[in-house]
């Protein structure tokens, strides 16, 4: 059934001296039991591989600026039915299956006033893997949040610790499925530069996850090409955890990220490698007695500085928790108050290394959204401003477990209906400003830093994004997804101004649960851009309708948050992670 282009939108303002009330609804609504009411948002069955490419019907208007290549990954597949051991069940939402998507808007450049078209198509990127588990019954690597099958003593866990990983690599024996990303320095092939140093050659794109393995897909049909790891980009990133959201510099396209290796103490390897020849140079080694290894899903790149903050989310016994329980989520530590969270901060302009670290409250998060800074001509001190989606402990985690999303024997109540774990699982815009002093210190300079904004939930969300034009830079809108207490996952888009504190939503229908909103900036020359310039762009999400079980792409103005157009599917697309808009 295809969604009706006569759905009345819920567009809402809200200001600061909302917020409380606001959060204490959302709180009050999901104690109630609120949730009860609507149906299973999260369509986890039924999901379709549609290798086309097929024209969707596009309704309303999408702008032809808005054209490229619109790339989604996430789950696309859950359970597998009679495998050895009976019906294998995916348990925490982060492991299901790989897939991945492509919305194709079009657009005749010899036709200014012709109609924009979108074509999609998708692809499954982990059969062997999947093939694996049907015929064991069993993952075959180690997870994010499997629970390890009860059948395992203590023989098999501590066998389980010391053996090696035996399947045979394949480009599609892996589970790759948080972020997509283009042309990565390093693992790209055949690009070069022409005579006014402009990138020429074969595009790539890639999956990502936290881990140092990532996959290559064709970028026009979506194939696994291969599998490769960080140590391809250096000898040194030999660990096996990193983070899913490697970031760029705006201006010469550099690729940095950490690599997190385990053993008698932790070691983070921060890392650049050059977008001009692949080159890989390690800008920092950050290793001591006390810092312990932790699941660290992002961190933060300002013009001056790569800033690595490790939380309270310390996986057991130097990590020998991980294989022990074979995923992530079961080796976290409780969460204990007294666990600071740890920043490091790293210089990636004059070889520094570490050059300044700081401690804040015990906590967690998911998303950085952006840093940018501020510099005292006077002193040559450097102020850093730091935005990141924070949660008070590591609760949220397990609320993405399936049995809660699904409130299978009723855990989504046993789960949410306790007040204080409920609040800890509502996200928050946090903002913290430090100073790193001028001069070469021969020690890195014990900082203090000051929270000086914090936005609670529904006013923000998660899944945050920016214009990407202003990465690194001093910015005024963060667009993410909230739930007011009225869904199983997210319910709302919102528009959060963190000049003003004000709010904007955008709501589909009952039951329609957005996709992370990916901003696509409208094209102008660089020397006619305003201060108005900001939101002026187009945001796209798809939408899934739980209701009907189908999806939409759905383009709304992100200045006004209202509709312009529908791209309609006939079938459900699994409510996935983070994606790509690629010119």
């Amino acid at each position: 059934m295809a969604v009706t282009t006569d759905i009345v939108r819920d567009i809402q303002v809200a200001g600061p001296e909302h917020e409380e009330q606001d959060y204490e609804h959302t709180v009050k609504t999901w104690l109630a039991g609120r949730y009860d009411e609507w149906p299973n948002e999260a369509g986890f069955e039924g999901l379709t591989e549609v290798r086309g490419p097929i024209e969707l019907k596009v309704t309303g208007s999408i702008p032809p600026w808005a054209a490229g290549a619109l790339y989604r990954t996430g789950p696309g597949g859950y359970d597998l039915e009679n495998t050895p051991k009976g019906t294998f069940r995916t348990t925490h939402w982060f492991d299901g299956f790989a897939h991945t998507h492509k919305f194709d808007i079009l657009h005749d450049p010899h036709c200014p006033r012709g109609p924009v078209r979108v074509l999609y198509s998708s692809r499954h990127q982990a059969e062997d893997y999947v093939d694996a588990i049907r015929k064991t019954g069993q993952l075959p690597r180690l997870s994010f949040g499997q629970r390890q099958d009860p059948c395992i003593g203590v023989f098999g866990k501590f066998m389980s610790v010391f053996k090696r990983e035996e399947q045979r690599a394949t480009p599609t024996s892996a589970n790759v499925c948080v972020t997509v990303q283009a042309d990565l320095p390093g693992f790209v092939r055949n690009i070069g530069q022409d005579n006014s140093g402009h990138r020429v050659g074969k595009k790539a794109l890639f999956l990502a996850t936290d881990a140092s393995r990532i996959q290559e897909i064709s970028p026009d049909t979506l194939e696994p090409i291969g599998l490769a790891n960080q140590q391809l980009l250096h000898p040194l990133l030999k660990g096996p955890l990193s983070s899913a959201h490697a970031q760029r510099d705006p201006e010469n396209g550099d690729l940095f990220n950490f690599n997190l290796d385990m053993g008698l103490y932790a070691t983070y390897r921060i890392f650049r490698t050059s977008s001009a020849d692949g080159a890989t140079d390690i800008l920092a080694t950050i290793s001591t007695s006390g810092l312990k290894p932790a699941y660290i899903h992002s961190f933060f790149l300002s013009p001056s500085f790569v800033i690595l903050c490790v939380p309270s989310s310390h996986l057991g016994y130097m990590g020998i928790s991980v294989p022990w329980n074979g995923n992530i989520v079961d080796a976290i530590e409780p969460f204990n108050r007294s666990k600071m969270c740890k920043w490091f901060t790293v210089d990636r302009l004059c070889g520094r290394g570490v050059v300044a670290t700081f401690e804040t409250p015990a906590g967690f998060f998911f998303h950085s959204i952006n840093s940018f800074e501020n510099h005292d001509k006077s002193t040559g001190d450097i102020d850093v401003f730091c935005d990141v989606v924070e949660y008070p402990s590591t609760d949220i985690i397990r609320a993405f477990e399936m049995d809660v999303l699904l409130n299978r024997k009723g855990k989504e109540e046993s789960y949410l209906n306790d007040e204080k774990r409920l609040r800890n699982c509502l996200p928050r815009i946090v903002r913290r400003r430090f100073r790193v002093p001028s001069g070469n210190a021969d020690k890195p300079s014990k900082i203090e830093s000051e929270k000086i904004l914090d936005i609670k939930a529904p006013h923000a969300g998660e899944l945050p994004t920016i214009n990407p034009n202003y990465a690194t830079m001093k910015y005024r809108y963060v667009y993410s997804l909230a739930n007011r207490g009225y869904s199983t996952l997210h319910d709302i888009i919102v528009k959060t101004d963190l000049t003003t504190l004000q709010t904007l939503y955008w709501q589909g229908p009952q039951g329609h649960t957005p996709g992370e909103a990916i901003f696509v900036p409208r094209s102008k020359p660089s020397n006619d851009r305003s201060d108005d310039d900001e939101d002026d762009g187009v945001l796209l999400s798809v939408i899934l309708d739980g209701i009907n079980k189908t999806s939409y792409l759905v383009c709304i103005d992100a200045k006004t948050m209202q509709e312009l157009g529908q791209a309609v599917c006939d079938w459900a697309i699994g409510h996935g992670f983070h994606g790509s808009h690629v010119i």
